[in-house]
């Protein structure tokens, strides 16, 4: 076999994140070696992929580079097989094809047009409602209802029980070498089963109602999804969930540390509001709320010079693929009127690409319009706390105070 290009960082421990280090390692192997091989870490030997071109390589060939849960599903962590997530995106075509095209209509133009008013709306309320020269959490008092309440409008969910979405959102979203021993997946477990009997009440009050527009209404009354065994329903709901919440979550809280770090950014919002959509897409590209995906090899193939065998992870890193200089000139820099912002491949690409990802950018969107019609400023009081994780890249809790010019 020939000599393998042997990454030097592990690049999946959780301090690269915590303690926000992760951005030279990845900058080193982009000009180096962009796909190299850790024979060792947390969650056994992996190959790492972090530029911008093998990763939507990677991703347009998934008949090389499988996300079924079958071969390990889409985290660098094996999962116990019994506790194995079998959602639609850790599925290969035909089946993902299948249950993907029962989803996808929820997020239309004609469905996004009417939820664009209640985001609007809501994210007004909540901004007009913030205290002044008073320090609170962004993430908890922010970032957090402005995605749960999405989901409780996707979902029908009654408001009062957004504290149980969240709690199935943490556990369904935690990846970190805590997680791999038989108590935390069974606390893992009756987490899921908790939000399963939950929902599964939902979902048979819609069964005996005609077919509607909502998310699990097109679930119980498709052909693909109408029938699904209780792993499946469990696995469509978290996944949803977590695609849902902890994502823009992540996105809306980077915005603060973004217009900190680079001020003149929110000046130029507030001179051309209509900067704000490109703003959306800027943030995605520069906070990346997902890390990674995981694929793994189901043919012996070859990627940027490197010999992979099948059998073997592959790690896409979209945080590093995300500030590729090659594609984003100064890509460390958060620049509102960046030009190819939208090429940035936070949602994933090809078949797999994140199906909610409009209704993302509109709620990230709205949100930076606002802050700016607002003439808001939001200031960082302390060091914010960062999310331990190599898959979910964000904050636990960002104490700020605001200020209305």
């Amino acid at each position: 076999m020939a000599t393998r290009a042997i990454n030097p960082t592990d690049v999946s421990d959780i301090a690269l994140y915590t303690e926000d280090l992760w951005q030279a390692p990845f900058a080193k192997l982009r000009a180096e070696m962009p796909v190299s091989w850790c024979p060792e870490s947390a969650y056994g030997g992996y190959w790492s992929v972090v530029t911008h071109g093998l990763i939507t390589e990677v991703e347009l060939h998934p008949e090389i580079f499988s996300s079924s849960w079958v071969h390990g599903n889409i985290t660098i962590a094996d999962p116990a097989s019994d506790s194995n997530l079998q959602n639609f995106i850790a599925q290969d075509p035909p089946i993902h094809t299948a249950q993907r095209k029962v989803i996808t209509p929820a997020f239309n133009p004609s469905q996004l047009g009417k939820l664009e008013d209640q985001v609007q709306a809501r994210t007004r309320s909540l901004l007009d409602a913030l205290p002044t020269s008073q320090t609170f959490d962004w993430v908890e008092n922010v970032s957090i209802p402005l995605t749960i309440g999405m989901l409780c409008i996707l979902f029908d969910m009654p408001w009062e029980q957004r504290h149980d979405i969240k709690r199935w959102s943490d556990w369904a979203s935690n990846v970190g070498p805590d997680t791999r021993t038989d108590a935390y997946r069974a606390a893992f477990m009756e987490q899921m089963m908790d939000m399963l009997g939950r929902f599964d009440g939902f979902m048979e009050v819609r069964r005996n109602l005609p077919p509607s527009d909502d998310l699990l209404s097109r679930m119980v009354h498709s052909e693909a999804m109408g029938n699904m065994t209780p792993i499946e329903r469990l696995s469509n709901i978290a996944l949803l969930i977590v695609g849902g919440n902890d994502t823009t979550r992540n996105s809306m809280s980077g915005l603060v540390e973004a217009f900190q770090k680079f001020p003149g950014e929110l000046d130029k919002v507030r001179a051309d509001p209509s900067l704000a959509a490109n703003a959306a897409q800027e943030i995605i590209r520069w906070q990346s709320p997902v890390t990674h995906m995981r694929r793994t090899a189901v043919v012996d193939t070859e990627l940027g010079g490197q010999k992979i065998t099948k059998g073997e992870k592959v790690v896409i890193w979209y945080l590093s693929a995300n500030r590729d200089e090659s594609v984003f000139p100064d890509a460390d820099r958060f620049d509102v009127t960046r030009g190819n912002a939208r090429r940035h491949i936070a949602f994933g690409h090809g078949i797999h690409r994140c199906v909610g990802a409009r209704l993302a950018e509109i709620q990230v969107g709205t949100l930076i319009e606002e802050i700016a019609r607002r003439r808001i400023r939001v200031t960082p009081q302390a060091a914010p706390t960062r999310l331990a994780s190599p898959f979910l890249h964000g904050f636990t809790a960002m104490p700020v105070q605001i200020e209305r010019d």
